[in-house]
Formats: structure tokens, C-alpha cells, sequence
């Protein structure tokens, strides 16, 4: 590196839930100046035609929860700051909130101790996404006074004793990368003797075209939703404000089947920009 080249900046910067419509104004602005963006599995195409200057080189950096391959998080810190350290301005542009179940720590902790200026940009996270476009108000009055955001996508994640506080709370829990395990996840519920009048939900591909909404109650799971799968990503709900989605449904997604963002088929892959947006298929 040239000591007289200035350093550039990298920009962390959550691109919403889904629907393009629901970036920020200051990500979108980010976007629109960047030299490189290292973009997430869950974050469109149609997100990088609309917002991604035609010049920037745009790197597919994306997880796919131990299905396909994956950029190793080691690699996604090594491109930020080689791209940095080069003068650029660096997006790394994740699905959701950049704060909410992602790996930001390892890539401050790795631009802090590089010396690489950065800003933390926040966007809308797939809760409050799937909660909005599935009306089902997260802390309704009467039905919940708080909202805990959690994941269970392997069974030693929450302990029993945990497990006994789910079940019993007034809470609206919203469960991250947890619809694979829900038997484990609905089990545990019953297990520790969960109000039979609450209820569950699983939002499928929040906030894009193709959002489903599947509701049932806690105890008849096994029977109206135990043996389907759910496209990813899917969010799960469980407490009372269930119940309202019934009444304040008023978005409805294409019923095909089909999914919304795209796989990953190498672990580091440059795209263009200047592809038409299109649906494309992704893990499950």
C-alpha cells in the first residue's frame, strides 16, 4: 500500500427485510457511493440494481446455515479491509439489521484493530418487518408488554430452565433461523406447559412477493403445521398477538412456492449490476 494513499471507510449497513422498498435513505445513499459492497445471501437483486452505482464491484459474501457453501467469516473480514486499505468505500450490506443475529462483532473487533474507519448503519429487522406486513402488532395493548428476540436453530442453544420462562411469560417471542427446529422448538413449549390459548406463527419470506402467513394454535402445531417445510428466510411468533393477524392481514404475497433470493454457488463470487431484477431460488 502506497503510505501517501489515504485510507477509506467501510460502511456496515442492514438492508431490511426484503422488500426493496424498505431501505434506508442513508444505506441507499451509501450504496449509491460505494466502491465495493460485500452483499449478504438475503438481500436481492432487486435491492442491488435499484441502489448500486453501475461502476461499484459488487462481492457475494453470503452464509448459508450449514446448507451449501459458505464465505467463512475470516475471508469477509479480509475483503473489507484489503478494500479499505486501498482507499475505497466499502458497503458490507447485510440482510435485516446489521446488529440482529449477524456476526458485526468479528467485523468491528477486525476493523478495530486494522485502523479502519467505519460507520454502523441500522435497517429494518425481519421482525418488525414480518410483524408489520403480517399485522400482527408485536406489544398490542392487552395482549403482550414486551417482545424478546431469540434463535433456536440447534437445541443446546436455550437451556431448560429457559425453556420453563418461554413458556410461562406474557412475552411475544420472536424466533430467528429456528423454523428447522421448530418440532424441537413447539416441543419444548408444551413440555413446559404453554397457555393452551397462544398461539404461533411462521412468516415465510417476510415482506418480499412471495410472503405466506401460517397460524395455529400452540397445541394443534402437530397436526396443521407439523409436517411442512417453510421457505427460508422464515420467522416464527409465538404469544398472543398471534391472534390478530386474522383481523389485520392486509398483505398477501404470490402463493407459488417459490423463493425469493438467491443461493450461493461459490464462496466469493463478483456480480453485475446491470442484470434485470429477477425472483430467484435460495436455501431452504
Amino acid at each position: 500500500m502506497n503510505p501517501l494513499q489515504q485510507t477509506g471507510k467501510v460502511i456496515l449497513a442492514g438492508a431490511g427485510p426484503g422488500d426493496p422498498d424498505l431501505v434506508t435513505v442513508k444505506t441507499a445513499n451509501y450504496l449509491q457511493q460505494a466502491d465495493v459492497v460485500l452483499t449478504d445471501r438475503l438481500v436481492s437483486k432487486v435491492i442491488l440494481q435499484r441502489y448500486v452505482r453501475p461502476s461499484a464491484k459488487i462481492i457475494e459474501v453470503g452464509k448459508q446455515c450449514r446448507r451449501g457453501v459458505s464465505t467463512p467469516q475470516q475471508t469477509i473480514n479480509e475483503l473489507m479491509i484489503e478494500h479499505a486499505s486501498a482507499g475505497k468505500l466499502v458497503v458490507r450490506l447485510k440482510g435485516g439489521d446489521v446488529a440482529f443475529f449477524s456476526n458485526v462483532f468479528d467485523e468491528l473487533d477486525s476493523l478495530l484493530a486494522n485502523s479502519i474507519p467505519y460507520e454502523i448503519v441500522p435497517g429494518i429487522t425481519a421482525a418488525s418487518g414480518a410483524s408489520a406486513y403480517a399485522g400482527i402488532p408485536l406489544t398490542a395493548r392487552d395482549h403482550a408488554t414486551a417482545v424478546r428476540f431469540l434463535t433456536c436453530y440447534q437445541s443446546a442453544v436455550i437451556s431448560d430452565d429457559y425453556w420453563k420462562e418461554l413458556a410461562t411469560t406474557t412475552d411475544t417471542l420472536v424466533f430467528y433461523m429456528s423454523s428447522e427446529t421448530l418440532d424441537l422448538l413447539v416441543g419444548n413449549l408444551i413440555k413446559h406447559g404453554i397457555d393452551a390459548s397462544i398461539q404461533l406463527a411462521v412468516i415465510e419470506q417476510a415482506t418480499t412477493t412471495y410472503q405466506q402467513v401460517y397460524t395455529c394454535g400452540i397445541y394443534e402445531y402437530a397436526e396443521k403445521l407439523g409436517n411442512r417445510s417453510f421457505l427460508s428466510p422464515s420467522l416464527v411468533m409465538v404469544g398472543k398477538v398471534v391472534a390478530l393477524q386474522q383481523s389485520f392481514n392486509w398483505f398477501r404475497g404470490s402463493d407459488l412456492g417459490e423463493y425469493y433470493f438467491k443461493p450461493l454457488t461459490s464462496p466469493v463470487k463478483s456480480i453485475q449490476t446491470h442484470e434485470q431484477p429477477k425472483q430467484y431460488a435460495g436455501r431452504a
